[in-house]
């Protein structure tokens, strides 16, 4: 079976949190369960690099705001993540050409990051903690149950990936006023700094 599903899954993945990606599918190669994951996903600095970021990424992806920057920051990190892992399943596989699986997933993890930060500002239009956190354990078990239902059964959770991309897009639209009320808090935050900045009595 071509490999073209389960790049189309991981680069989904990818565009909400491409650390947890490359971990799992490092720890499915290197634990036996998968022959379908390539080498380099399995050496043990790529798996400790990724471990410390999924961590890291674990903690700002629950703080308001906070997240939302680290999203901005990710906005190239997750799509190059997504063509990178994509390349390489193809190359492993030999079933795809490697250009054609790095645009797939890494237009796939462009599109779901764009329905992850959009929703992230519209949470943060009225920023309370306890939203940030349920999205994003509910991003963290969905992005692991996806990828790993997928190096099983490729198809199946490529077509569900497809519908929950399909649905968030389509939820964005309707979440477009509050996106704008989020950046419109934000410039008046920071026209505030510059203001407090600039009134602020010299040094001395």
């Amino acid at each position: 079976m071509s490999v073209l599903p389960l790049v189309f899954t991981s680069g989904w993945a990818s565009g909400i949190n491409a650390y947890a990606v490359v971990l799992l599918l490092g720890v499915f190669g290197a634990t036996g369960l998968s022959d379908d994951v390539p080498v380099t996903l399995q050496r043990p600095e790529v798996l400790i690099v990724a471990g410390v970021l999924f961590l890291c990424e674990a903690v700002a992806d629950k703080i308001p705001y906070v997240d939302s920057a680290w999203d901005s920051v990710h906005t190239v990190v997750r799509p190059v993540a997504g063509a990178w892992v994509g390349a390489l399943l193809a190359g492993h596989s030999g079933s795809l050409d490697d250009v054609v699986a790095a645009l797939v997933g890494g237009s796939t993890a462009l599109a779901s990051h764009t329905v992850k930060a959009g929703t992230r500002m519209a949470v943060n239009a009225s920023p309370e903690p306890f939203s940030n956190i349920v999205l994003s354990l509910a991003e963290d078990l969905g992005v692991g149950a996806i990828v790993a239902f997928a190096m099983f059964h490729p198809l199946a959770a490529a077509i569900v990936a497809a519908v929950l991309l399909a649905t968030g897009l389509t939820v964005l639209v309707f979440l477009v006023s509050r996106i704008r009320r989020f950046r419109r808090r934000r410039a008046e935050r920071r026209a505030q700094r510059r203001l407090a900045a600039q009134e602020a009595p010299p040094p001395g």
